[in-house]
């Protein structure tokens, strides 16, 4: 009897959207991914292939134009890509700015914009990161200062994922920087033939090689007074702290699928593979390794699952959701490193899951805020 990974959240229905998201992987992702590891992006034509097919914003009402289900149907988008190294589609990053349209946005921006991120007609974004201020939010320089009716933009933003295929941007500046985080708000800008808007080059990665994260600028770009997200100044702060949990257990989940994954891969090599006449999946050290691995498995998948009852039930906290990102990715870098080795040099080519797997692991670290931030947020809670 093999280890059973099940998740306690899964039903029936949830089985069939399942099947769902492996068919579209399986036929419209895994063949054209190494050509998208090349270029640096998957293109539109994907995103709105999953649009129509009813694969984004699937946790977003339906009188929105989202599929009207909950986290549950994120995470198995989240997982199945997260088990074959798929990076290129972020759709946690899509989902997240969905949900600070859902959460935070007045009516006409929800109507306006969250029916074309559902189609795959727009791809978000969502720009914080600047040259000189990551995790510490209070540290951003990009301004937007008031002129006549509305906004004038200036500054820079970097890191910034599906920064390439952006067509709507969450961008986070200082409405009045006397303020503080007071005097930080989130503006709307739309991509497309928008004066003073430029991107600049997709990032040379070590990994997420699909993935268009790229630079921002921002050169007196004009939006009008309607595009401040919820139609207040100065809710920036509390509106980026808000949706925290949503975001990191995203990297939680994700970190625990790329874990199972690579344990799967791995067991199908060493039982492949021999060595000194007889399968690598025979000697002590290979069991006593997987043994491991499935068990760091096995318990994770148990505060996971937790964590994702919790937030469809809308319980789930900031401490336990950093928890989850913290856990989660620190467990991944340790199960791919090894997972890695049992492959030995084959591990290191990039044609091997489980060397894709390695660089993409690394970033779980320090994306959605770095796990030292994670300790931090945990020990107040202490």
């Amino acid at each position: 009897m093999s280890i059973d990974f099940r998740r306690s959240w899964m039903d029936e229905d949830l089985s069939l959207f399942r099947d769902n998201v492996v068919r579209f992987i399986e036929t419209e992702m895994q063949p054209h991914d190494e050509a998208a590891r090349k270029n640096g992006h998957v293109g539109h034509a994907l995103w709105r292939k999953a649009g129509e097919l009813g694969l984004l914003c699937t946790d977003i009402p339906e009188e929105y134009g989202g599929g009207g289900g909950d986290f549950r149907h994120e995470a198995v988008i989240h997982e199945e890509m997260a088990a074959r190294a798929l990076s290129g589609m972020s759709v946690g990053v899509h989902s997240i700015v969905a949900h600070y349209f859902l959460n935070h946005g007045t009516e006409d921006q929800k109507r306006h914009y969250l029916p074309r991120l559902a189609r795959g007609e727009i791809v978000g974004a969502i720009a914080m990161t600047e040259p000189g201020a990551g995790s510490d939010l209070q540290g951003v320089r990009t301004r937007a200062d008031k002129v006549e009716g509305g906004y004038a933009l200036h500054g820079s933003k970097t890191f910034i994922s599906n920064g390439f295929l952006a067509g709507v941007v969450l961008v986070v500046a200082k409405t009045d920087p006397t303020q503080g985080a007071k005097g930080t708000s989130i503006l709307v800008v739309d991509t497309q033939d928008t004066p003073g808007f430029r991107v600049g080059r997709v990032l040379d990665k070590i990994g997420l090689k699909a993935q268009d994260t790229s630079e921002l600028f921002f050169d007196d770009v004009r939006v009008p007074a309607s595009a401040v997200l919820g139609g207040k100044e100065g809710q920036g702060f509390f509106q980026l702290m808000g949706d925290l949990p949503y975001e990191r257990l995203i990297i939680g989940v994700s970190s625990l699928a790329a874990m199972e994954g690579a344990y799967r891969a791995t067991l199908d090599y060493v039982r492949e593979r021999k060595a000194f006449g007889k399968p690598v999946a025979e000697f002590q050290n290979t069991k006593f390794k997987l043994a491991e691995i499935a068990t760091q498995i096995k318990v994770g998948r148990a505060f996971i699952d937790r964590c994702v009852e919790d937030l469809v039930a809308g319980s789930l906290d900031t401490a336990t959701a950093s928890m989850a990102k913290l856990w989660g990715s620190e467990a991944q870098g340790r199960v791919v490193d090894e997972c890695l080795q049992l492959f030995g040099g084959y591990g290191y080519m990039n044609e091997y899951l489980v060397a894709r797997m390695y660089t993409d692991a690394r970033i779980q670290r320090i994306y959605g805020g770095t796990n030292e931030i994670m300790k931090e947020v945990i020990s107040r809670a202490l």
